[in-house]
């Protein structure tokens, strides 16, 4: 419904910031790494969420649309609310939620507050099942005139870029450019910070 909100960042507590657009103030729940990116009194962008409840609506903010996507895509597990995605995103990165749910990373995921184990091992199961649906052992993405083939990193980080709503298409141009000896968290990584610009 609400695509993005851009206008002045006005205020902030812990949890929200109020982004003022033509005379209204827009209280955006967004992630500590979001707030640390914006600058009091400046014009500012953020993606955003609206979540709708019989009792309130819930406008949450995001500064790029990775965090966007991470966000959408932990509320898809069952168990995980708005809230309990916004404190998953405040203690880890997009890219660092990835890497955890591709190396079953339970204690990382419980850094968040609110996280426990069973629902950081639900996360997993459930984050990884899609995981496995775009990550094969030997993937063939076709791009603009070339194949990729390839049976190590770069595959990985396709899969783990699909979690995040990345089609093969979408991400393969960029990965193809980088450096296939890379690990799997620096080529998410520097396709995240490429496609984000």
């Amino acid at each position: 419904m609400i695509y993005s909100v851009t206008g002045n960042f006005v205020y902030s507590e812990l949890g929200f910031v109020v982004i003022e657009c033509g005379g209204i103030g827009y209280r955006c729940q967004t992630t500590t790494n979001t707030q640390k990116n914006l600058k009091l009194n400046t014009k500012v962008t953020l993606y955003t969420h609206l979540n709708v409840r019989e009792d309130a609506m819930e406008l949450f903010g995001f500064y790029n649309q990775t965090e966007l996507s991470t966000f959408r895509t932990l509320i898809g597990v069952s168990g995980v609310g708005p809230k309990m995605a916004i404190s998953i995103l405040s203690e880890l990165s997009s890219e660092q939620v990835i890497m955890a749910v591709s190396a079953s990373d339970v204690k990382s995921l419980t850094r968040a507050s609110g996280v426990g184990p069973k629902l950081a091992q639900r996360i997993i199961l459930e984050l990884k099942d899609k995981l496995k649906s775009f990550a094969t052992s030997d993937t063939m993405v076709e791009t603009k005139g070339s194949v990729i083939a390839d049976t190590g990193n770069i595959s990985k980080a396709v899969g783990a870029l699909a979690v995040l709503g990345y089609s093969a298409a979408d991400v393969t141009p960029v990965l193809s450019k980088l450096d296939p000896t890379l690990s799997v968290e620096e080529l998410i990584s520097h396709t995240l910070r490429r496609m984000g610009r």
